[in-house]
């Protein structure tokens, strides 16, 4: 049943909390204050010409629609995860009309695990890694002698000297039993080799997994290993691991064993022992929020012992932009890394790391990420420690990205984003006709009430709605070739004044009585002038923004202007 859902629902755009313009926490009081006086407005009784009683008719039973699902707290709650097409699917007669929300939405949450499974049992997830080294040296660590030498001059000598490839696919054999085939094929100066790996893992239950691993390889031989995962308490779990390495000089036995701990809401803390022909101690902990990622680490071994730092920011911006610096000093010497990453496509991540060490040299390490496929680019500029090569690390990426991310990305996504709206445009077409005509029939419904609104609100010199406009309004300069899409909203508005109150909730004001939406896909606002007390206010809202008016609130812009009864206000939308 939910599998069925997903499809639909891309589909199912009409806000029930929209229409009777109601918070998504309405209580039953505010849904029925709202629904009768909507019924007030509609009701077919009200009209005598046979034109508008059809279309009084038509929006009397949508309203009615929308209360009766959102008074129901079984029917509330399974459109408030599923939507209008949820209501409509077979199968919710079975759940128990006693359940609450929480269990319905409990319920949901067992269909969508049920749904990853068959989805699981539908695909290989096919990973894989590329890597290719390059040697960049002779760029940096020149010496004259060698030149005069060289044949063609002094061009600097640039090679490919190591390449990795790895790929993995998985095998569902039961809902708890997965199959897993991975290999490995590398080369270094010459000399390669590789590796084929078989791993069986099976679910024993919610608190673990247990998993068997064959491997054979053309240098070490043969490879048994078992893998056993365990949560001890909600906040605490275990690793452990073995296995028997068998090779031409005997056979090498290996086990770790590790352990986890929550130790607030965004921290773990790591303690893990390994043993085997690199026998080491790590402890280190962890802490990840939304805006930064934080990682110390201490290893005692044989042969290395290290310590470790490293830090990462997340930028709250459309492209998801991390930056990243890292220390990490031991018996091998030290290593100081920063870098970026930044996400290029829907499902592209470009990320560059200068690493630069002392005895290491510079490094420049690229990454692409696209999907399950990881592409590796490290390139080693020196053997010493030169400013130069940490310079041109640095800068050179950054000059690169910044020339292809304005004259081949940006174009390309624009276009991608282009085509998407104009594929959604299309698809909306009926719909879209047939919202403006349930509008215009609103409109024309809500004439009377209107005028008897505007004169209960002149009387008392209360709130009178003198222009109001929905849609995409074009405020650029450089934009002026695009034609703004709006649409006049002033009866509307002035219908859901009460009290010389004008109350918006936090919802696409397209569902409101008497709106539809004229540019699909774009960014849409409000736009209206009002008068009250005898002063004319202009306000700008955003589409989904919450608006009270003639209360000044912190989402909107006013402007006070003399207002003269017998004038004429003239505005010009640009």
């Amino acid at each position: 049943m939910a599998a069925a859902l997903d499809d639909e629902l891309q589909l199912d755009n009409q806000d029930y909390y929209s229409l009777l313009n109601v918070r998504k926490e309405a209580t039953q009081d505010e849904l029925k204050a709202s629904y009768r006086r909507l019924c007030m407005l509609y009701h077919p009784d009200k009209h005598r010409d046979p034109e508008l009683k059809s279309q009084a008719e038509q929006l009397f039973n949508q309203v009615h629609q929308a209360y009766e699902v959102l008074s129901d707290p079984q029917s509330r709650a399974i459109y408030d995860i599923f939507g209008k097409k949820g209501l409509e699917v077979e199968g919710w007669e079975i759940v128990e009309r006693k359940r609450t929300p929480v269990e319905i939405r409990e319920e949901y949450e067992r269909l969508q695990r049920e749904r990853e499974e068959r989805r699981l049992q539908q695909r290989t997830n096919p990973k894989g890694t590329i890597s290719v080294g390059v040697d960049a040296t002779d760029l940096f660590d020149r010496y004259e002698e060698d030149f005069e030498e060289m044949p063609g001059g002094g061009f600097p000598h640039i090679e490919i000297n190591r390449m990795h490839i790895s790929q993995s696919i998985e095998a569902p054999l039961t809902n708890s039993d997965t199959a897993m085939l991975s290999g490995s094929l590398s080369t270094h100066n010459g000399n390669g080799g590789g590796n084929i790996n078989m791993t069986v893992r099976r679910v024993t239950s919610a608190k673990g997994w247990g998993e068997l691993e064959f491997g054979a390889g053309d240098i070490l031989g043969p490879l048994f290993g078992m893998k056993v995962f365990r949560n001890l308490t909600p906040r605490c779990f275990l690793t452990a691991q073995c296995g028997m390495q068998f090779s031409p000089r005997g056979v090498r036995p290996s086990c770790s064993l590790m352990t986890a701990r929550h130790l607030d809401q965004n921290t773990m803390g790591y303690l893990q022992w390994r043993w085997g022909p690199h026998s080491s101690m790590t402890t280190s902990v962890v802490r990840d929020t939304k805006t930064s990622h934080f990682t110390l680490a201490l290893q005692l071994g044989v042969p290395h012992s290290y310590l470790m730092m490293s830090y990462q920011y997340k930028f709250q911006d459309e492209d998801q932009t991390k930056v990243k610096g890292s220390i990490k000093t031991g018996w091998f010497g030290t290593v100081v890394e920063y870098g970026a990453e930044r996400k290029i496509s829907r499902h592209s991540v470009l990320a560059a790391t200068v690493s630069v060490g002392v005895p290491q040299g510079v490094t420049l390490k690229i990454r692409l990420a696209r999907a399950n496929q990881t592409y590796l680019f490290p390139v080693h500029l020196t053997d010493q420690l030169l400013p130069s090569a940490v310079f041109y690390a640095t800068v050179g990426p950054l000059l690169v990205y910044m020339a292809i991310h304005r004259l081949v990305i940006i174009p390309y996504t624009c276009s991608q984003k282009q085509q998407d709206l104009e594929l959604q445009r299309k698809s909306s077409e009926v719909d879209m006709v047939k919202k403006k005509q349930e509008a215009e029939s609103a409109v024309l419904l809500m004439q009377e009430s209107v005028r008897r609104i505007i004169e209960g609100e002149e009387s008392k010199m209360g709130l009178i709605i003198l222009n109001a406009w929905y849609g995409k309004f074009v405020t650029d300069n450089s934009a002026r070739q695009e034609r703004a899409q709006v649409i006049d909203v002033t009866v509307p508005l002035q219908c859901l004044v009460k009290d010389s109150k004008l109350i918006l909730t936090e919802a696409s004001k397209a569902g409101l009585p008497g709106f539809y939406d004229p540019c699909v896909g774009e960014d849409k606002s409000l736009k209206l002038l009002y008068q009250f007390r005898g002063v004319m206010h202009q306000v700008l809202s955003a589409d989904t923004e919450a608006l009270r008016i003639p209360k000044q609130c912190k989402y909107t812009t006013t402007t006070q202007l003399l207002y003269n009864h017998n004038s004429t206000v003239t505005t010009t939308i640009s």
